[in-house]
C-alpha cells in the first residue's frame, strides 16, 4: 500500500487490489455454482432443495461475514496511520470473536431451523434435501468464520493475492468432493443435493488449513506473529469491533436477505418449477455482481487507507473510480445476458419450463442490477470512511421498507405473479443507491471541513 498522487497511479494501485479480489470472489462463488448446477443434474427438486437452503445461509453468513468484516477498515487506516503495532492485537481479537459467533449461529440453527423449514410448507422431498443440505454444511461454520477473518486481514495490508491463492487452490477441491458426494463417485455415498453441503464444509476446513499455513509462509505476514503471541479475550476490544462490524453486517443482512426472502416467498407462493427457475437466473446474476462487489470491497481499502492517511482528496477520486467501473461493467454484462439467456439457463438444467421461466427472470434483472452495482460502490466506500450507522438505516428502510413489501404486492395483487417480486428487489437497490450517494457527499463533505479546520488551527 502507498499514497498514489496521480490518477494513473491511483487506478494502478486500485486495479492491483482489485483483480485479486475478484479472483477470489468468482473462485468463491463458482463453489456455490457447482453446487447449484451439480444438484440441478440430479433433479428438480434437488435443485430447489439447495436453493432453499442457500437462500435460508446466506443471509446469516453474509451478516455474520459483515461483523467480521469491520477488521478490513481498522488495518487499513491503523497502516494508513503508521500504527502497525495494534494489528496483531486486533487480528486475535477477531478470531476469538469468529468462533463465539459460528457457536452462536450453531445453537440457534439446532433450535430454529426445522420449525422455519416446516412453516414453509414445502414439497416433502424439497424440505428433506434443504434440511440435510444446511446440516452438513453446518460442520464447515467455525473454519468458515475463522478464514473469513484471516482474509480481512491480508486483505486490509493490501495483500490480496494471497487471499486469491487460497481460494483458487479451494476451488478444484470442492468440485471434486461434490462429484464425490452428490453422484457417488469415489466409494462416496451419493447423496444427491445433500452432498454439496457436505463438500463445501469439508472446503471450508481446507480454506482455513491454507489461511493459517500463509501467517507462517508469507514473510511481510509472519512478523505480525498470528498464532504466536496469544492475548486474553478482550470484551473491550470485541465491543469496539461490533460497533463497526454490526451496522455494516446489518446491512449486508438486510440487501442479501431480500434474494433469500424472494426466494422462500416462491417456494410458498409458487411452484418447485418457479423456486428452481428463480435461482438458476440468481445463480447466474450473482456470478456477474462479483465484479462490482470485488470494487466494492477494493474501495473500502484504499478508501481506509487514504483517510487514515489524510488524503481526503485520494478518497474521493477512489470511490468515482470504483462506481462508475461497477456500473459500466454490468451495463456492458446486461448485453450479453439478454441475447444469450436460454443458453446460460440451460447451463443448470435440462428442464425446458425452467429454461423460459428464468429467462423471463434475466431480463428483468438487467435493470435491477444497475442499481445493484452503484450501491455496491457507494457502500464500499462508506465503510472505508468507517461511516457505517446511517448506511445501515438506510439499507433497512430501501430494502424492507420499500423492496420486499412492493415485491410482495406486485406479485400477489397483479398479474406480475413471480417477476413482482423481483420489480419489488429493483426498487429497494435504487432506493438504496439514492440514499447512499447522499450519505457519501455529506461524510465526504464534513471530513473535509474537520480537515480544513484542523490544518488552520
Amino acid at each position: 500500500m502507498y499514497h498514489a498522487e496521480t490518477w494513473k497511479e491511483k487506478s494502478t494501485l486500485l486495479l492491483s487490489i482489485l483483480w485479486p479480489i475478484m479472483v477470489t470472489q468468482l473462485s468463491l462463488y463458482a463453489m456455490n455454482l457447482v453446487d447449484t448446477m451439480m444438484s440441478g443434474r440430479v433433479g428438480t427438486n434437488d435443485l430447489a432443495g439447495v436453493a432453499i437452503g442457500s437462500n435460508l445461509w446466506l443471509p446469516v453468513f453474509t451478516g455474520m461475514n459483515g461483523i467480521l468484516l469491520a477488521v478490513t477498515p481498522i488495518i487499513a487506516q491503523l497502516i494508513g496511520r503508521g500504527q502497525k503495532k495494534e494489528i496483531t492485537y486486533s487480528v486475535m481479537q477477531a478470531l476469538y470473536l469468529a468462533v463465539a459467533l459460528a457457536v452462536t449461529v450453531l445453537l440457534i440453527g439446532s433450535i430454529v431451523l426445522k420449525p422455519v423449514l416446516q412453516t414453509m410448507n414445502l414439497e416433502q422431498g424439497v424440505e428433506h434435501i434443504a434440511l440435510h443440505y444446511l446440516i452438513g454444511l453446518s460442520l464447515g461454520i467455525i473454519p468458515l468464520f475463522l478464514s473469513n477473518v484471516l482474509r480481512n486481514f491480508f486483505d486490509g495490508q493490501g495483500f490480496t493475492r494471497i487471499t486469491m491463492f487460497i481460494t483458487v487452490m479451494a476451488v478444484p477441491f470442492n468440485a471434486l468432493l461434490n462429484y464425490g458426494f452428490i453422484f457417488g463417485n469415489f466409494g462416496l455415498p451419493a447423496l444427491g443435493g445433500i452432498g454439496a453441503g457436505y463438500a463445501t464444509a469439508i472446503t471450508y476446513w481446507i480454506i482455513l488449513l491454507f489461511s493459517i499455513l500463509m501467517t507462517f509462509r508469507i514473510s511481510s505476514v509472519r512478523n505480525y506473529r498470528i498464532f504466536v503471541e496469544w492475548f486474553k479475550p478482550s470484551l473491550k476490544a470485541w465491543k469496539k469491533q461490533l460497533g463497526i462490524g454490526i451496522p455494516i453486517g446489518l446491512s449486508i443482512f438486510f440487501e442479501s436477505s431480500i434474494f433469500s426472502v424472494v426466494t422462500l416467498l416462491m417456494g410458498i407462493m409458487f411452484s418447485a418449477v418457479t423456486v428452481a427457475a428463480n435461482q438458476v437466473a440468481l445463480s447466474f446474476t450473482t456470478l456477474m455482481f462479483m465484479i462490482p462487489l470485488s470494487i466494492s470491497m477494493a474501495l473500502t481499502i484504499v478508501v481506509g487507507y487514504s483517510v487514515g492517511g489524510k488524503k481526503l482528496q485520494a478518497a474521493k477520486q477512489y470511490s468515482l473510480m470504483g462506481v462508475l467501473g461497477g456500473v459500466l461493467f454490468l451495463a456492458t454484462g446486461a448485453i450479453f445476458l439478454y441475447l444469450f439467456r436460454e443458453p446460460i439457463a440451460y447451463l443448470y438444467t435440462e428442464d425446458p419450463k425452467v429454461v423460459a421461466m428464468a429467462g423471463q427472470f434475466f431480463i428483468i434483472a438487467i435493470v435491477y442490477q444497475i442499481s445493484d452495482a452503484t450501491q455496491a460502490g457507494l457502500q464500499g466506500a462508506l465503510r472505508g470512511y468507517t461511516d457505517v450507522k446511517i448506511p445501515f438505516v438506510i439499507a433497512l428502510l430501501s430494502y424492507w421498507g420499500i423492496g420486499i413489501p412492493s415485491g410482495y404486492a406486485l406479485s400477489a395483487f397483479t398479474n406480475l405473479g413471480p417477476f413482482g417480486l423481483w420489480v419489488g428487489i429493483t426498487l429497494g437497490l435504487t432506493c438504496a443507491a439514492i440514499g447512499f450517494f447522499i450519505r457519501l457527499r455529506l461524510v465526504q463533505r464534513r471530513l473535509g471541513q474537520e480537515l480544513e479546520h484542523s490544518t488552520v488551527g
